[in-house]
């Protein structure tokens, strides 16, 4: 399983949110290029990049700071938040950026996830953010009608190779991640899950990757010193 250590943005600085709230907001550090390059050197392959204020408004605000991570870090770089065109995401490719997250795009304009897969293939991913076991969309502000499972197995048909799935309930708690969900979705699904939201202990890295989890997102976690990113690597091999 691989360990995506996760750098949240707003306003050019690595923060993190509890439960995805905009009004609970924690500020890491006003280098978040450093902390890329910190996490090279415990040995990490790839970063998890979220710009917050695109996932919100729909824009990319933060972009020069998702660019200055990859470049720093040399890292696999993925970035979701705000991508609703295909203009950003070719924005984000001819920059460099590894793998773009399309969240409420890919639930609001399917032909525009489709293209983009059929453009650029396991480059893309979809993020799924869950609310009551619902899609949320727009920074995690509205719930949709459609359940993860039928979302996830439309993208499937698409073509999606990766889809990243966050509870939003667990999302910043520190109270252990939804290892139910995921191991439906794994049973249920041909493809690549990553894990994100409450991945707060190396029991809980252990458990997903007993589960054949793809990928596991650690935020949180990662800043309070709960979980020491070199250990979790190894528990994930």
């Amino acid at each position: 399983m691989k360990i995506f250590p996760a750098i949240d943005l707003y306003e050019g600085k690595a923060v993190r949110l509890y439960k995805c709230r905009y009004d609970d907001l924690t500020v890491y550090s006003d280098d978040p290029a450093q902390i890329g390059e910190d996490f090279a050197a415990k040995g990490t392959e790839a970063i998890h990049i979220v710009d917050l204020e695109g996932a919100r408004d729909g824009n990319t605000p933060n972009f020069e700071f998702v660019c200055e991570i990859k470049r720093r870090s040399g890292l696999f770089c993925e970035i979701g938040g705000g991508i609703r065109s295909m203009e950003v995401v070719d924005r984000y490719m001819d920059a460099g950026l590894d793998r773009v997250i399309l969240g409420t795009a890919a639930v609001t304009d399917e032909a525009f996830a489709k293209a983009a897969v059929d453009k650029y293939a396991d480059r893309i991913a979809i993020g799924v953010d869950l609310k009551d076991g619902y899609v949320a969309i727009k920074g995690w502000t509205e719930k949709t009608p459609e359940t993860a499972l039928a979302f996830c197995e439309k993208m499937q048909r698409l073509g999606v190779r990766t889809i990243i799935v966050t509870d939003i309930s667990k999302d910043g708690a520190m109270k252990g991640t939804n290892h139910g969900l995921y191991e439906e979705l794994a049973a249920r699904l041909d493809m690549q899950i990553v894990a994100s939201g409450g991945v707060s202990s190396l029991e809980d890295v252990k458990r997903l990757a007993a589960q054949n989890i793809y990928g596991a997102i650690i935020g949180k976690a990662y800043y309070t010193g709960d979980i020491d990113l070199e250990e979790a690597i190894e528990v994930a091999k």
